[in-house]
């Protein structure tokens, strides 16, 4: 089995494919740890935070919205683009009142991944809110979704049975599993 000492690759070219609100796209040149050269398909997006909210008993307040790219509606925890300098912290309790009304009393993280680390540039930042308050929904012009109460058990079971495809969601889910032991 071979090992490189060096895995990085170079740029040595970049090519503007795209450039919009949410991204912007390109095409970039590449020496390779070999010596060769490769293109490099890169999408940059903002930074995205998620959060997975329990109730005092243990369910997941999740919202359901239609997803255009994949043409159905997803099931998925609270979650949204980071505005410009806005800190992830801050941003989840935005979206967690935003999407659901909640306002959690206990906030921490979960941590943060990497949705798609082949050609997407995205981290997403994961809290768990608990102790939640809920306050009034305020949702943007142009966001749809219904907010639902499932029980963390049967999350898990849909996670683990692939009735729950959405990455953030599967994630946190199975973070806060281990986080809280439940």
């Amino acid at each position: 089995m071979k090992t490189f000492t060096d895995l990085t690759e170079k740029q040595l070219s970049r090519t503007e494919r795209y450039s919009g609100p949410l991204y912007q796209v390109y095409s970039d040149d590449v020496l390779l740890p070999n010596g060769h050269t490769s293109v490099r398909e890169v999408i940059e997006h903002v930074d995205g935070v998620a959060v997975l909210p329990l109730d005092e008993n243990n369910n997941v307040l999740t919202v359901t919205q239609y997803r255009y790219v994949f043409g159905k509606p997803l099931l998925e925890i609270p979650a949204g683009k980071l505005d410009p300098g806005e800190d992830p912290y801050t941003g989840g309790l935005r979206e967690l009142r935003e999407e659901t009304g909640a306002v959690p009393g206990v906030y921490e993280s979960l941590g943060r991944i990497i949705p798609a680390p082949g050609c997407y540039s995205e981290i997403l930042h994961l809290y768990l809110a608990r102790d939640l308050k809920m306050e009034t929904q305020d949702l943007d012009p142009d966001e749809f979704l219904n907010v639902e109460r499932i029980p963390f058990d049967e999350m898990v079971r849909r996670c683990m049975e692939g009735e729950v495809e959405d990455a953030k969601t599967v994630a946190a889910v199975l973070k806060a599993k281990i986080l809280l032991g439940l």
